[in-house]
Order: structure tokens, then C-alpha cells, then sequence
């Protein structure tokens, strides 16, 4: 099984505050394809897609997903 993870920023908005995401992500382990919108409140990330207890991602998906967004966005 490929293990590369793949993140794609599709659209995002900043309203005050919070900035919404639209991202896609490939998960290398489970071979699958998300697409969701997450929220950042200042520096924290939410969404279920990068929770750790909810998210449909394999755990080394989530990170580096988490990793690519505050990275990319400066948070």
C-alpha cells in the first residue's frame, strides 16, 4: 500500500476571527479521498476530519494533515 498522504487546499474564507478551509485529503494507508471544511479559531483547528478521536483519516494522515494546515496558514 502507498503510505504517501496528500493535502490540497481548495477555497478558504477569513470571517473575523475564524478562518474556514475547504481541504482534500488522500489517505495513503486506507487508499481514500476526503473532502470536508475544518476551522481555525485563532491557532486551533477544528473539524472532525483532523479530530483525534473522531476523524475518518489514519492517525499518520491526521497528523500530517494538521501539520500541512498550520504550516500553510501560519498558525
Amino acid at each position: 500500500m502507498d503510505t504517501n498522504h496528500y493535502v490540497t487546499v481548495i477555497d478558504f474564507v477569513e470571517q473575523g476571527q475564524s478562518l474556514y478551509v475547504q481541504v482534500e485529503v488522500f489517505d495513503g494507508l486506507t487508499e481514500k479521498r476526503y473532502r470536508e471544511e475544518v476551522r481555525f479559531l485563532d491557532d486551533l483547528l477544528y473539524g472532525e476530519l483532523v479530530h483525534p478521536a473522531k476523524s475518518p483519516l489514519s492517525e499518520p494522515c491526521r497528523i500530517v494533515t494538521v501539520e500541512y494546515l498550520k504550516n500553510h496558514f501560519g498558525r
